[in-house]
C-alpha cells in the first residue's frame, strides 16, 4: 500500500516542512496541533482556549479522513507547564470515553509559535 498524504482546510495547514498527516496500510499519524484557528490561522490566546482548539482541530483532520475519536489509538501531549495536566484531564473525560487511548505527556520547555501545549494523535481505520 502506498502512503496517502493528507491535506485538509478542516485543520490548520502545515507551517511546515511537513504533513497534516500521513496513512499507510490503515494507520494515520497526524502531526501535532497546535491551538491554532484555521479559520484565523493564528494561535488562540490562553492554555484552555488552546487546549479547546486543539480537539476542535483534532475533530477536524479526523472528520477529514471519515474517523471519529473512537479510532484515535494513542495521544502524544506536550506541555510547557506539566502543572496544568489536570485541565488536561477536564477536557479527556469530556472528549474521550473509557477505555481511553494511549497517552503520553512530556514536558517542553518551548512550543512553536509560543504555543502552551501540543497533541498528536495517532488513529487506525480497522476498529474491533
Amino acid at each position: 500500500m502506498e502512503k496517502k498524504f493528507i491535506k485538509t482546510d478542516l485543520a490548520p495547514s502545515a507551517v511546515g516542512t511537513y504533513s497534516q498527516g500521513v496513512e499507510w496500510n490503515g494507520m494515520i499519524l497526524f502531526s501535532g496541533q497546535i491551538g491554532i484557528d484555521p479559520q484565523t490561522s493564528t494561535l488562540v490566546e490562553g492554555f484552555d482556549a488552546q487546549l479547546d482548539q486543539i480537539m476542535k482541530n483534532i475533530d477536524g483532520l479526523l472528520k477529514s479522513q471519515d474517523l471519529t475519536r473512537e479510532h484515535i489509538l494513542k495521544t502524544s501531549i506536550f506541555m510547557t507547564d506539566l502543572g496544568l495536566f489536570s485541565k488536561v484531564n477536564e477536557v479527556y473525560e469530556n472528549y474521550f470515553s473509557a477505555p481511553f487511548p494511549a497517552r503520553s505527556c512530556i514536558q517542553v520547555p518551548a512550543l512553536p509559535k509560543g504555543a502552551l501545549i501540543e497533541i498528536e494523535v495517532i488513529a487506525a481505520r480497522k476498529i474491533s
